[in-house]
């Protein structure tokens, strides 16, 4: 374990989150990542974009892994997944900026979607705890 206390701060806010706010860490985490990568592929450290491109499709491929196949949506969001996952092989290959955008784009629309019923979600529950 590390003495710096951001560090501290940071295992500790992963450690006790929600399930929910840990898939939107790794959402934020991801989007950092293909951000990290396109500044590394603008001043030509390949190695650096190569590592920041792998993050982000580990993070993909742990969200179709972690897909609830009991919903109607999670054969959607799976098929996206895929399409991510596949681009991303693509841009690394290629050190590829505009497919890293792209990427991005869609991991920040899922993310605000997910922020959005995170706060739906808690909404209702004060609700119904108002209700009773």
């Amino acid at each position: 374990m590390t003495n710096n206390p951001y560090a501290k701060i940071k295992q500790n806010s992963i450690l006790t989150a929600s399930p929910q706010e840990l898939t939107l860490m790794l959402y934020n985490g991801a989007i950092k990542f293909a951000n990290q990568a396109v500044e590394a592929i603008d001043v030509g450290d390949i190695q650096t974009a190569h590592n920041k491109i792998i993050r982000v499709d580990d993070i993909v491929l742990e969200f179709m892994a972690s897909l609830n196949h009991d919903y109607e949506v999670s054969e959607s969001m799976e098929l996206l997944y895929d399409y991510m996952h596949r681009r991303l092989i693509e841009a690394n290959m290629l050190k590829d900026k505009d497919i890293l955008v792209e990427v991005t784009e869609m991991l920040r629309e899922f993310r605000d979607t997910w922020k959005e019923a995170m706060t739906l979600a808690k909404e209702e529950t004060q609700k119904q705890k108002q209700a009773l």
